[in-house]
C-alpha cells in the first residue's frame, strides 16, 4: 500500500512574506502621474466630444426645421393654386407647425418657355441664430388675364 506523500514542514514565518506584501501594497493603486495624466486627457477629449454633440444636435434641428419648411411650402403653394390667388405677382404671410412660425413669400413670373406661370414660394426660419430658406415652384397654366397681369408688372 502506498501513501501519499507527507505535506513540507512549516515554515517560519519571517521577513519574506512583509516585502511581498510591501510590493502588492505599492501596486495596488495609481501613482500621482497616472492621474494627472488621466485628468489631462479628459481635459482634451471632453471639450471635444461636447463639441461633436452640439454640432449633431444642430443638424438634427436644422433637418426637422427644414423638412417643416417643405411642408409649409407645399402647403401654401397648392392653397394659393386653389384658392386662384397666383395672379398677383407677389404676395406672402406666416403658417405656423407646431410651435414655430414660418414666414412665406410667393413670387409669380412668366416662365420663358412656354406660356406658363412659374409660381415660387419662399420659407424662412431660423435655427440657433442662423436663417436658412426653403423653396418650392410649380408651373401653372396661365390664363390670358393672368398673362397680360404678369406681364404689366415690371
Amino acid at each position: 500500500m502506498k501513501f501519499a506523500p507527507s505535506p513540507s514542514p512549516i515554515k517560519a514565518i519571517g521577513p519574506a512574506p512583509r516585502r511581498r506584501a510591501r510590493r502588492a501594497f505599492r501596486t495596488a493603486g495609481f501613482t500621482l502621474v497616472e492621474v494627472l495624466a488621466a485628468l489631462l486627457m479628459m481635459a482634451i477629449i471632453i471639450p471635444v466630444a461636447m463639441e461633436g454633440m452640439s454640432i449633431a444636435s444642430r443638424a438634427g434641428v436644422l433637418g426637422q426645421r427644414k423638412a417643416a419648411a417643405m411642408r409649409v411650402a407645399e402647403r401654401v403653394l397648392n392653397e394659393l393654386m386653389v384658392e386662384g390667388e397666383t395672379v398677383h405677382t407677389s404676395s406672402s404671410g406666416v403658417t405656423a407647425d407646431g410651435d414655430t412660425s414660418y414666414p412665406w413669400t410667393m413670387r409669380s413670373e412668366p416662365w420663358s418657355e412656354d406660356a406658363m406661370l412659374q409660381l415660387t414660394v419662399v420659407v424662412t426660419f431660423t435655427v440657433q441664430g442662423g436663417d436658412y430658406t426653403v423653396s418650392a415652384s410649380t408651373l401653372m397654366a396661365s390664363t390670358s388675364a393672368n398673362a397680360g397681369e404678369v406681364a404689366a408688372i415690371p
